[in-house]
């Protein structure tokens, strides 16, 4: 699994350099805001596509004395900080092509190395999106997400750029910066459902989706009479579920300990790298049998 994850990272980051050195030379000798923008934002891609490398590395590290529950969360403060460069590029992106709109100095030289570079960014973000969004969804990255989300964004932008750049060949050459503010946009957009993502997690706030699957399972268990005190985090590529059960008064500890551990079997073969910790109870008369509130 580690081996997959560093392969599919460090072969993103060199796609990253091949393109941000790429954009770059070609950007500064057409003089294309659309193409320096996508170049700045290559590049950052470049340091957020490094950081995902190092925080792979570190993510899939055993649980120690001093982080108990894993260091996934390196994961979620990595994405974190892919959002902020992200906005970097957005600030520098508008602020650039507001100027030359205002000024009016969009002129830019279009040749043929101007289309070869955005459609071999194309081409290239196309396979990295791909081959880091499969090794993502396998193994719950969201490091490998956001970079996923990078290159996926990156298709989007350099299309705005070549349709600037067809623009530009029959004289409208406002439509290279106008182009650019278009990348920004995309890039916001981006920007904004990674960074939230990002933030709910660091904030161990309980995903939904796995609250309502827990949920579910436990209601269609008929051992369970009853559940409550749900809570449930995720760090990184690893989800941690506490959960109160109650079960009949009258079973043996031996017999608790195997539902218990039925339960914990279920809820993980449902959520992958999950931890689950019981507390079991036993069903009080008071109950109804097998009321399921909504577990919190």
């Amino acid at each position: 699994m580690q081996k997959e994850k560093l392969n599919v990272a460090f072969f993103s980051v060199l796609a990253a350099v091949f393109l941000t050195g790429f954009k770059l030379v070609i950007g500064l000798l057409t003089g294309s805001l659309g193409i320096l923008s996508e170049a700045l934002h290559s590049g950052l891609d470049m340091v957020a596509a490094v950081i995902t490398y190092f925080s792979v590395r570190v993510s899939d590290k055993p649980a120690d004395k001093q982080h108990n529950f894993g260091h996934g969360k390196i994961e979620n403060f990595s994405a974190l900080v892919e959002t902020f460069l992200l906005l970097i590029t957005c600030v520098w992106i508008i602020y650039e092509a507001m100027i030359r709109l205002i000024t009016g100095k969009t002129h830019i030289e279009v040749s043929i190395w101007s289309f070869i570079v955005v459609i071999c960014s194309i081409i290239i973000d196309i396979s990295r999106s791909r081959a880091l969004s499969r090794v993502a969804k396998k193994y719950n990255s969201q490091a490998l997400e956001a970079d996923a989300l990078h290159f996926s964004t990156d298709i989007w932008s350099s299309g705005v750029v070549f349709l600037g750049l067809i623009c530009a060949d029959f004289g409208f050459y406002f439509a290279d910066s106008v182009a650019a503010l278009g990348v920004a946009v995309i890039v916001l957009s981006v920007s904004f459902r990674l960074g939230k993502k990002s933030i709910d997690v660091l904030l161990d706030k309980a995903p939904q989706d796995t609250v309502d699957l827990v949920k579910k399972t436990l209601s269609e268990m008929e051992e369970v009479k009853h559940f409550h005190s749900l809570k449930i985090r995720t760090s990184g590529a690893d989800t941690f579920v506490k959960v109160n059960v109650h079960l009949d008064p009258d079973l043996s500890l031996r017999n608790v300990h195997e539902i218990c551990d039925k339960i914990e079997r279920e809820i993980g073969s449902r959520i992958k790298r999950s931890e689950v910790y019981i507390h079991a109870e036993p069903q009080e008369q008071g109950h109804i049998a097998n009321e399921k509130p909504d577990g919190l």
